[in-house]
């Protein structure tokens, strides 16, 4: 019987969010709930393992984990892309990755319980009133009339779009292929730069793909063009801004807040700055943690397998 490991399942679902009864007599099932912050320690908990089942990005397979893994065959992933996956690592090893379908709204949402929860300070608010403090200590901000800038204008950069102009905000996008067209099909003004896009948002929200032209894009040099009454929301990756530079503008106060749902370090250290700064409203990278991502993920996850060991894998990423 093969042995299959779930990494990362910090809610303990997996198990309960498909039907694994067919796969039972062919595989035995290995759940696991807590990050292996220490790669011998990832080692010695999967090495035995033929089958690797992921969720998003939580754990990284660079090249020198597949070498220390011989037994792994099969390794499935939530989603169709996983950026911490070395593809050619896995064919060089001869294992055969498999994705899953995912739902563009669940980010969408958060992103805007982000900029609300900043908006009308309701994490201070909410605080206050359960421990019995002042009735009312906050003038929120109205998002009517205001200017969203959105870098990146996709299937998530879009959804948000549509939402902040139900809002009543002006629109605004950048990207380094966005064409005007593109961006009046979505009732969306094309900013002429990223940095006018900065200068002239009151909120600004990253929706974009982490690459090479993308990483560090949000610098120093960027964040100093935004206003200092402005936010910053990023539910995409974390490596989009540059998170030193960040925490320099809001220790300092040169942006008004931030909403942040992801980090370069995840789970975050108990001491990590982020979980302090009085300005910034910080989620544990839930953007896509809903159930029905979850009902699709791991549905999908099991006909991965299954279609596997009947040979004809299925939606092959490598």
């Amino acid at each position: 019987m093969l042995t299959c490991a779930i990494l990362d399942d910090y809610q303990g679902v997996g198990p309960t969010m498909a039907d694994w009864s067919g796969l039972l007599d062919r595989v035995k099932l290995r759940d696991l709930d807590a990050t292996f912050e220490i790669r011998d320690a990832l080692v010695d908990a999967i090495q035995d393992c033929e089958i690797v089942v992921l969720m998003r990005e939580r754990t990284p397979f660079p090249a020198d984990l597949f070498a220390r893994l011989p037994r792994l065959k099969l390794l499935v992933t939530s989603g169709m892309r996983n950026a911490a996956i070395d593809l050619a690592a896995a064919r060089a090893h001869g294992v055969t990755v498999c994705g899953t379908a995912s739902h563009p709204e669940p980010p969408v949402e958060l992103t805007w319980a982000l900029i609300l929860g900043l908006a009308r300070h309701l994490v201070p608010e909410v605080q206050a009133l359960r421990s019995g403090g002042p009735w009312q200590s906050s003038v929120g901000r109205d998002l009517a009339g205001r200017r969203l800038g959105l870098l990146g204008l996709g299937k998530t950069g879009a959804r948000v779009a549509r939402i902040g102009q139900a809002f009543g905000m002006r629109v605004s996008a950048w990207s380094q292929n966005l064409t005007a067209d593109r961006a009046a099909a979505e009732g969306v003004a094309l900013a002429p730069s990223l940095e006018a896009l900065l200068e002239d948002s009151d909120v600004v929200s990253i929706h974009l793909v982490l690459g090479d032209r993308t990483r560090g894009l949000v610098d120093a040099a960027a964040l100093s063009r935004m206003r200092p009454d402005a936010y910053l929301i990023n539910t995409s990756r974390a490596a989009i801004v540059d998170e030193a530079a960040l925490i320099a503008a809001l220790r300092e106060n040169r942006i008004a807040g931030a909403g942040l749902d992801v980090f370069e370090t995840e789970p975050l250290p108990p001491d990590s700055l982020w979980r302090r700064l009085p300005n910034v409203l910080a989620t544990p990278h839930l953007g896509y943690v809903t159930e029905r991502n979850y009902r699709t993920y791991f549905p999908e996850i099991v006909e991965d397998i299954s279609a596997y060991l009947d040979g004809a894998p299925i939606r092959v990423l490598a």
